[in-house]
């Protein structure tokens, strides 16, 4: 484990945490991709199914101004993820792993082992410091 001072821990630890709530983020915004896609393509279902109905004109409404429509201007879904990837995600990971290297010799999650030898019983079952 590093020498790093506690208060040099607690701060890239809250650097990491941060990191971890865009990550979770990061998979509300996949989640929001694959539900808008099935959503288009059960949009696309629903038209066919018109149009075999005889709805000709609504199922054409439909096909020429909602399915496959940009859910932002000019972006589907995977634009979207791939500018937040590039713009957003990508920079803060690499901004986190480089404090990491700088101030904690690129370890992971110091405060928390910091916290798990505190917290755990020495010598007990189910306690180890490692597996």
């Amino acid at each position: 484990m590093t020498d790093a001072s506690d208060a040099t821990v607690d701060a890239v630890g809250k650097l990491t945490e941060a990191l971890e709530f865009v990550e979770r983020a990061r998979g509300h915004l996949y989640s929001f991709h694959q539900l808008m896609g099935h959503a288009d393509l059960l949009a696309g279902e629903a038209s066919d199914a018109l149009r075999e109905a005889g709805a000709d004109a609504i199922a054409e409404r439909l096909e020429t101004d909602l399915i496959g429509r940009n859910v932002l201007y000019g972006r589907w879904t995977f634009q979207v993820v791939e500018e937040f990837d590039d713009n957003y995600w990508s920079p803060f990971r690499d901004h986190e792993r480089q404090v990491r290297e700088e101030l904690l010799d690129g370890a992971r999650h110091v405060h928390e082992a910091r916290m798990k030898e505190e917290r755990r019983t020495h010598g007990r079952k189910g306690h180890e410091a490692r597996p």
